[in-house]
């Protein structure tokens, strides 16, 4: 029997995640890690935290191998990739983790100022779709051998923010970079297809932010309908399955206990103090 003439291609088991040394990251590194993925770890400045995340997924029995870069660096965020691809020629999925999160508000004693608003845009936007843009390019030119057909669809993932569907006006620059990402993912999948899905995931509050306290994040996890947020562990495995979902492409998912059902005025960190 001659074999056949349309095997299947590897499938692609390699994944970029953005600030994957600490917190949110760190946990959706080591979930693809734990089914099998190899883990390119990206870190800005926490060089220690990368050393340990890369070596805790090693102890997972795959690859893994941390990047340095400023992601507000646009040379620096594309010497990322370019690093990336070649020690993970079977990248598969990019996470963008990675993001400013720093308050101001119109209407309060530290209203948005343009440094803020361009900061956030840079890492919180340009720097996704700049990256995003990278990883269409590496797929569509990627090399198939004769008759090889891909068993998946390689998927970039947006980390977006239940508050975009329940708008409140605290955090503004952040929020404005956020919701144009969000835009950015129905724009994206129209026109990476078929090479590349982009896919949101749009957490609840999942760990305690700024100056938060213990008592107060565990009072704000609990104000959502489930009475109970997400947990880094919910974000991790719902970025697993949207990265080996073929079928998922231009549109967001919310793991967030249902907090996007609840209408706010404020940002739920202020409702606890």
């Amino acid at each position: 029997m001659h074999p056949s003439s349309t095997a299947p291609s590897p499938q692609p088991t390699a994944v970029l995640v953005t600030g994957a040394a600490k917190r949110l990251g760190r946990e959706i590194a080591l979930q693809f890690a734990r089914q099998g993925w190899d883990v390119a770890v990206h870190y800005g400045l926490s060089g220690p935290e990368a050393a340990q995340t890369v070596e805790e997924i090693r102890s997972l029995g795959v690859k893994a191998d941390a990047f340095q870069a400023d992601l507000a660096d646009e040379t620096s965020t594309k010497s990322l990739f370019s690093a990336v691809s070649n020690t993970f020629p079977h990248l598969g999925c990019l996470v963008n983790s990675a993001a400013i999160f720093e308050y101001d508000r119109a209407n309060s004693n530290t209203p948005l100022s343009g440094k803020s608003l361009q900061d956030h845009m840079q890492v919180n936007l340009m720097t996704p779709i700049l990256l995003s843009q990278l990883m269409f390019e590496f797929q569509k030119n990627k090399p198939i051998q004769s008759g090889e057909v891909s068993m998946v669809i390689p998927a970039v993932i947006q980390l977006l923010d239940q508050k975009l569907i329940n708008l409140n006006p605290d955090y503004l620059s952040y929020t404005l970079s956020k919701a144009a990402l969000l835009s950015s993912v129905e724009l994206l999948a129209m026109d990476f297809a078929p090479h590349l899905r982009v896919v949101g995931l749009a957490p609840g509050i999942s760990l305690p932010s700024g100056d938060q306290t213990n008592d107060g994040f565990s009072k704000a996890h609990q104000m959502t309908p489930l009475g109970k947020s997400s947990t880094p562990a919910d974000i991790a495995k719902a970025a697993v399955f949207l990265a080996e979902s073929n079928a998922i492409t231009g549109t967001t998912l919310s793991v967030d206990g249902g907090q996007h059902l609840l209408p706010s005025s404020r940002d739920v960190m202020f409702k606890t103090n």
